[in-house]
């Protein structure tokens, strides 16, 4: 896509003393109009309605854009890297195309760093299973990715949705797969919101169980799921609660602990302390969500303290933009954020106010 200056006729010379420009980006033959503007012009509206202020226009395999200096960049940019994606054969989603454009403006904005381009985020492929690839959709789960590449201990800290349990398991199923570990210990503490294992009917094994569905859920997304028990039997792949952990030493294995705000300090130094030879630890959680008694500290905020700076040991910080769920739940994380923080300043300022907590507004958890 090259830029031009807009044509010399009346308008378009006052416009162009505005600082607008017009860019033209030639759509390879090879490469059908429907790959690059989606299914009824889907993603060519994704890209529209973050460029209101752009005309974008496509004639035949032709697509031009006219308008601001910096935003038909911008769009120039764009459609450069969706090009580099379809070149892989990957399709290009209204998703990830919203991804792009986030990417792509946080980088003009000063606010990214620029060593990884959209198309190198999006064709990352991580795993292959059953004719579906795992790959991150935004740069910080590359990110995070890249860092169980490099250390030895990862924490992946952010809000639900971001696949950080997801990501994990990708990569120790990849583990297994290439021989860089000889097996697969997923672990969870057994503490969920409201209830106790003692009150569950059944078995030890049944009271655990619903506790790492979750783990086996992603399992069977992963791999063969008549393979899987045949692992489990071998203990290739162990599923267990965190507190069968305790005594052990785990050597050749890739290690997850998910839901580790649900541990508290002592069981975080008991686990970080089972790391044997040639093993990879991910511990996975969100602090917003602790389900620990009243006065229980969770080990996993207590952590980032103590090993913040420890060599080989890196914490991956996942946010409300790296939610790929349904897009709903990233602006729920967000409003959940926002009240907490409403809430928050109400309870300080109350505190300094007589010393009592201040009056109730009548809009319960709605706000505005």
């Amino acid at each position: 896509m090259t830029q031009t200056p807009t044509a010399k006729n009346s308008k378009s010379a006052r416009r162009s003393e505005s600082g607008e420009a017009r860019a033209f980006f030639t759509v390879p033959a090879k490469h059908p109009m429907v790959t690059v503007l989606g299914s009824g012009d889907s993603l060519l509206r994704v890209i529209e309605a973050a460029f209101p202020a752009a005309d974008i226009h496509v004639r035949g395999n032709e697509i031009s854009a006219v308008g601001d200096a910096s935003e038909v960049a911008l769009i120039q940019r764009l459609f450069d890297e969706m090009m580099l994606v379809l070149r892989t054969g990957q399709p290009m989603t209204e998703d990830a195309v919203e991804r792009s454009i986030a990417m792509l403006r946080a980088e003009a904005n000063g606010n990214g760093d620029g060593t990884e381009t959209p198309a190198e985020v999006l064709t990352q492929n991580i795993l292959s299973s059953r004719g579906r690839t795992i790959r991150p959709k935004t740069l910080n789960q590359k990110r995070y990715v890249d860092a169980i590449d490099k250390h030895t201990i990862v924490f992946g800290i952010g809000p639900a949705g971001t696949g950080k349990t997801y990501l994990a398991m990708a990569k120790a199923v990849q583990a297994l797969q290439s021989k860089q570990v000889t097996r697969i210990i997923l672990t969870r503490p057994a503490v969920e919101a409201g209830e106790r294992l003692g009150f569950l009917p059944g078995t030890l094994y049944e009271k655990i169980d619903p506790y790492l569905r979750p783990l086996y859920d992603a399992l069977h997304d992963m791999l063969d799921p008549d393979s899987i028990p045949r692992l489990m039997a071998a203990g290739t792949i162990e599923v267990a609660p965190l507190a069968y952990m305790r005594g052990r030493t785990l050597n050749d294995a890739f290690i997850i602990l998910d839901e580790a705000q649900n541990t508290n300090p002592e069981q975080m130094k008991m686990f970080l302390t089972r790391l044997g030879f040639d093993s990879k630890i991910v511990i996975t959680g969100d602090v917003t969500q602790v389900d620990l008694p009243n006065g229980t500290k969770s080990g996993l905020r207590q952590v980032q303290e103590i090993l913040d700076g420890v060599d080989d040991v890196h914490f991956s910080r996942l946010t409300s933009q790296d939610v790929v769920r349904h897009r709903l739940v990233g602006r729920i994380v967000d409003a959940y954020e926002k009240y907490d923080g409403r809430v928050g300043e109400q309870r300080s300022g109350g505190a300094q106010q007589h010393g009592r907590p201040p009056a109730h507004d009548g809009r319960g958890s709605h706000g505005k």
